[in-house]
């Protein structure tokens, strides 16, 4: 027998089990009359008559019509398993946490309209202010993910009315906000939120006399799905962090990143999960974005040591040569080398991944330096970032990166070319106008187009007064603008967003009108 998901069931089937759940009680009530030794051996048939009871009706899935009825052999069946044995054994509280789990199934199955229906139905029931919090929490991410955050707001604050404890709600709210664009109660309730996980937990005791057993007692609470998963104070305060500098807010953004990296010194392990579902990233694009935090701040001594750490740990860390072969593909069907090929895969990614965040603290170092107005000291950290890339030969123009890595990759190839304007523009401070236009002509292999890039290598030939080259340049620079459209393109890690800004040509206006004058100037009047 088949059904759609969330659809009633067949009217036969609800009154078969309805009928056979009635038959199981009377019978009870018949074995009870008869005395005890009667009712004993009655309840040891009837606790393995209701959980088969309860199997088939679990064969469908969970559906508005059913649930009453089979909540009801649940909570039937799991009165014989106390009624027969010291304790509630490892079987049946797997049972009563399926059964809590069926008012959640439509929705991880994405039927998020029956999964609405079902949780609208169990808020109306009697439950304590616990699984009634976890219920309106759901109903706020099914509303969220329905693409109604109003509504969704109004549910995770209900749920927060109902018991403030309920700190998953408090995170999807943040989330929801986040959404709306607003920042400013998003990090509120980041605040909130991190605030109370630094707090010791709540007494587990009841606070309610009408409940004298409670399911979060007999059974924990279902935390298989994200939408209850615990957060540790360290992801709350990376979040604030993060959103802290995604917005501008640097001077904050500085405060939250040197707490969390206080954090991760003082070895608190504990305080930073390593689960897949984590908010946080690895630990040295952490250090990473703290500089450029402390960067953007100002506090370009400070990005300049917190980047040392970045080097200094992953000195070991990266071969001398670095050959990522096109052959290494992941192969779809399992093999007997399949664990071999799998492994080197890894192994390279974690070796790029390692020279990433090398290249790019040697990146920082040099922005730092030219920001103190130390130009010498500048050159050398973008040369020891374009020294760490040579040991991984990139891919040039035209040629596609391996399909494995191409994340990385391009990573590497943008650290490549700020590395090279950055040289560039120090070049051209210390009066070395050759040196700067070869950086420049690299540049622009690295990523042809660059409009940085092509202005930087317009103002060198201008310099050098080969102003008839300049001039074809910002030409040909311009005409390739106007051919491009502009796309979205892949966002590249946050913390390369200040170097890209500080990459960027300053003085854009004063040499378009320089080159259209001397255009003007040399072009043949057509009237004359």
């Amino acid at each position: 027998m088949k059904r759609k998901r969330g659809a009633s069931p067949e009217p036969g089937c609800l009154r078969a089990w309805a009928a056979e759940s009635e038959a199981l009680a009377g019978r009870w009530r018949a074995a009870r009359r008869a005395g005890p030794r009667g009712a004993e051996a009655a309840a040891r048939q009837q606790r393995g008559a209701f959980g088969e009871l309860l199997l088939r009706m679990r064969g469908l899935p969970a559906a508005l019509p059913t649930l009453p009825l089979e909540l009801t052999v649940l909570y039937n069946s799991l009165l014989f398993v106390l009624g027969t044995s010291d304790r509630v054994i490892e079987g049946e509280a797997e049972g009563i946490r399926q059964g809590l789990l069926r008012g959640l199934q439509e929705m991880e199955a994405g039927n998020l309209p029956a999964a609405l229906s079902l949780l609208q139905e169990a808020a109306g029931g009697l439950c304590s202010k616990g699984v009634l919090a976890q219920i309106y929490t759901c109903l706020g991410c099914c509303a969220r993910q329905m693409g109604k955050p109003q509504t969704a707001l109004q549910h995770l604050k209900r749920a927060l009315q109902v018991d403030f404890q309920c700190l998953p709600a408090l995170y999807h709210v943040a989330a929801v906000y986040q959404e709306l664009g607003e920042t400013d109660v998003e990090l509120q309730a980041l605040g909130l939120l991190y605030e109370a996980l630094e707090k010791k937990p709540p007494s587990a005791a009841s606070s309610s006399p009408y409940f004298l057993i409670r399911t979060e007692l007999l059974v924990h609470t279902p935390i298989h799905t994200s939408l209850f998963r615990h957060r540790q104070p360290s992801e709350v305060k990376y979040l604030l962090a993060q959103r802290c500098l995604q917005e501008g807010r640097v001077a904050d953004a500085v405060e939250h990143y040197l707490d969390f990296l206080a954090v991760l010194q003082e070895g608190l392990q504990q305080q930073v999960p390593l689960d897949g579902g984590s908010a946080l990233p690895r630990v040295p694009e952490a250090f990473l974005e703290a500089a450029s935090a402390l960067q953007q701040d100002g506090r370009h001594r400070d990005a300049i040591t917190v980047c040392e750490e970045v080097i200094s740990r992953t000195n070991d860390l990266i071969p001398r040569m670095l050959q990522v072969e096109e052959g290494l593909e992941q192969p779809e069907s399992p093999s007997p080398g399949t664990g071999l090929a799998g492994g080197l895969l890894s192994q390279k990614r974690e070796s790029l991944h390692c020279l990433t965040w090398r290249a790019a603290a040697y990146l920082h170092q040099g922005w730092a330096w030219v920001k103190l107005g130390e130009n010498k000291e500048a050159v050398t950290q973008f040369s020891r970032c374009l020294s760490e890339l040579l040991r991984f030969p990139l891919c040039g123009p035209g040629a596609e990166p391996t399909g494995n890595f191409l994340v990385e990759v391009e990573v590497l190839q943008k650290i490549r070319l700020l590395s090279l304007i950055g040289r560039g523009t120090q070049f051209l401070e210390l009066g070395k106008h050759k040196e700067a236009l070869l950086d420049f002509h690299y540049s622009l292999q690295v990523s042809p187009g660059d409009p940085a890039a092509a202005s930087y290598l317009v103002q060198a030939l201008w310099k050098l007064n080969r102003k008839q080259e300049a001039a074809a340049q910002w030409q040909k620079h311009l005409a390739r603008e106007d051919g491009q459209q502009e796309g979205q393109g892949r966002p590249f890690p946050l913390y390369l967003v200040s170097c890209v800004k500080q990459a960027a040509f300053p003085q854009r206006e004063s040499l378009a009108s320089s080159v259209q004058d001397y255009l003007r100037t040399t072009s043949p009047d057509p009237f004359s």
